[in-house]
Parts: C-alpha cells; structure tokens; sequence
C-alpha cells in the first residue's frame, strides 16, 4: 500500500493529510500560520505541527510516504521557493513538491485539469491553468501591487469607515456599535485616539462584520462587499484572457473563508459573476466545498503516478479535519 501527504497553509491555518491509495484518509494534522511572508519561523513551526500529527495519527513513518504536495500560501515566486525549499526539506520527507495554495484549491473544486481559482481569506489571490496546460496567477501580493480585499484589506476598510463616518465624510453605518463592541471601546473618540497613540494591528476577523450589516441593508458594508467581488472579478477576468480561455467551458471556483463561509448571502458571488461572464460566458462559479488539503493529496496522488477517479476524490472528501472556528482563513 502506498501512502501520500498533502498540506494546504494559508495566513491563519495549516492543514496536513495523509491517506492511502485508494483514497482512505488515516491521519491529519493541524497548525497555524503557514505563510512565510506573515512570519517565517511561525510558518515552519506550523508545517512540523501539521505533519507530525498527521504521521502520529496515521501510525507511518516519514519513509513510508510515497509522495507529498505542499500547497503554501505565498509560493509565488523563485525568491518564495528558495526559502520554501529548505523548510520543507527540513521535514525529512522522500518526495516533495511545493506550489502556491491556488492550485491545489483549484484541483480540489473542479473535476476538470483546467480552470480558474479565487481565493479570497486573509487576503487574496487569483491563478488559471487553460487546457494547453498554460499558467496565469494574477496578483496575491497585496494592495500596493493592485490586490484589494480579503480579511486584511476588508478589516482596514470598516476601521477607516467608521472614523469618517464619525467625521461626516461617510454614511452612518451600523459598522460603528459593531466595532467599538468588538474593539471594547466606548466611542470612537477613544478609539481614534488609542490607534494614533499605540501601532496596533487590526484583527483581520473585523471584516465578518461586514456579512451581517450587509444583510441588514447597511449602505457601507453593502459598497465594500460588491467592490470586493468586482475585485475579484477584474482579477478572473484579466486571468482568462491572458490564458485565451474567452470560448472555453471551464469552473471559476471560489475558494477562501470569505467566499466559502462569509458570504452566505452571494453578494461576493454575484459581482464576481458579472465580470466574469462578460469575459467568458461559458465559465461557470463553483464554489469549493471540499478543503483544499484534499486536492494537495490529489496532486500527490497525480504526480507519483496515481490515476484519481471519483471514488477516490469522494473518500478523501470525507476525511476527517481537525475543527476550525471562525472563518477568516
């Protein structure tokens, strides 16, 4: 019997996987932050976390793993990879392979080879494969290289709302009680006052506030809310033409806590599709329900060798993850 591990890591999380051949999923793991580029000794703690509980739970040794997938968020360049590398080496692992978190979402939410991911939790990202097997990844690297939104951004934007619509220079939003009660703060007077006084950073679980304000009717969250799917959908778009994809037949699957827990309403989802459908009708919006560790395993799977047919897909879909709260990934 042959054993492979995959492991997807983002901003808040580290998930680990090991399962079988034939898809029985017999250890996982867990840990916390996974990305270098946040904090680079927390995302090597969180990967050694992650995996040795996955290989305890799953009773094997390192040696026994025939193959593993590493899906990291902030694998985006060669300068990423070269401090990537010798992290991962450090696991003591036979086989290994690192991508950006973007493809093994987007293996693990379509059933075809090809397609477009959205990845909106902490922050976001965007990538295409075309079935030429071509590859695109347009942007993930923040707001000052043209990103918007994700839990960082969007956090920035209620904490910014609300000053300035205690200054007059936005509509009244009831963002304001709902941030002063998260903060613990008794007006925004203080909390101005506070944030000018001592550098604090803003918990990026801030923006879940926008899902119910907006569902409420509240002007402010709504905008912010639509700008983050027109976002999202300028990154899709750009995505798809720069991989000629404006004829194919194609998912755009949504990925990250945001799209998948956050908007439950679909505002997110319906400005995403707007833009969308107008640079590829036949793209279709397939929002990811399985995790996305389970597609690191399917990639480990992939490149040993290994046909994965829907039996296998299913098993792993039904393995067990170690529980999470809240949804800012």
């Amino acid at each position: 019997m042959k054993y492979y591990l995959g492991v997807d890591a983002g901003g808040s999380k580290t998930y680990a996987m090991i399962a079988d051949e034939q898809g029985r999923v017999i250890g996982a793991g867990r840990g916390g932050n996974g990305n270098h580029q946040k904090n680079r000794g927390q995302a090597e703690d969180s990967l050694q976390q992650a995996v040795s509980e996955a290989l305890k739970a799953s009773g094997l040794a390192k040696e026994q793993l025939e193959y593993s997938w590493f899906g990291l968020a902030g694998a985006d360049r060669e300068a990423d990879f070269q401090i990537l590398r010798p992290i991962v080496g450090r696991l003591g692992l036979p086989r290994t392979e690192i991508s950006c978190d973007t493809w093994n979402a987007l293996r693990s939410g379509t059933e075809k080879s090809y397609g477009v991911v959205l990845i909106c939790g902490s922050g976001v990202n965007c990538a295409g494969k075309n079935s030429a097997g071509a590859t695109y990844q347009c942007g993930g690297f923040g707001y000052r290289f043209g990103d918007f939104g994700g839990g960082y951004d969007l956090s920035v934007e209620v904490f910014r709302s609300v000053l300035r619509a205690d200054e007059g220079r936005e509509s009244k939003t009831v963002l304001t009680e709902r941030l002063l009660q998260l903060l613990g703060y008794p007006n925004v007077s203080k909390l101005r006052e506070d944030y000018l006084d001592h550098f604090r950073e803003l918990p990026a679980h801030i923006a879940e506030l926008l899902f119910q304000a907006a569902d409420e009717g509240d002007q402010v969250a709504t905008e912010l809310l639509v700008k983050q799917g027109d976002e999202l959908g300028l990154a899709a778009a750009a995505t798809i033409r720069q991989l000629a994809m404006e004829k194919d037949t194609f998912d755009i699957v949504l990925a990250g806590s945001l799209l998948t827990k956050g908007d439950r309403s679909g505002m997110i989802r319906r400005a995403i599709e707007q833009r969308v459908k107008q640079a590829a009708p036949n793209g279709t919006l397939s929002l990811l329900t399985r995790e996305p560790v389970v597609g690191s395993v399917v990639l480990a799977m992939e490149n040993s060798g290994l046909q994965v047919d829907h039996e296998i897909l299913d098993r792993l879909s039904m393995g067990h993850i170690p529980h999470q709260t809240g949804y800012i990934k």
